[in-house]
């Protein structure tokens, strides 16, 4: 089932952040979580899904993701912030 979305995953409350663009955001963000995939998401441990934003088209979602990853680290922490103040593991609401 493809439900595009854009996605912030964090290695901890105001850490290193990742942004990501996905055609199935449950699928996407496991391997995060288990550490499976390798180099910068591996090395950097994000285990956090702090954010996200679906959309209806995957062209929809690459812009939004394009837009997001060329932001500032201020409108990043702000995005999350005003979905999640308490950076809790939305990957929970997800999964259940």
């Amino acid at each position: 089932m493809r439900e595009p979305a854009v996605y912030i995953m964090a290695s901890q409350r105001n850490g290193t952040l990742y942004v990501g663009v996905t055609a199935n955001l449950n699928e996407r963000v496991w391997p995060h979580r288990e550490a499976l995939l390798a180099g910068f998401t591996k090395r950097y441990g994000y285990k956090l899904l702090v954010w996200y934003e679906r959309h209806e088209r995957m062209e929809d979602a690459i812009g939004r993701e394009k837009q997001v990853k060329g932001g500032s680290r201020a409108r990043k922490l702000a995005l999350i912030e005003t979905m999640n103040p308490s950076w809790r593991d939305l990957y929970e609401d997800l999964a259940g």
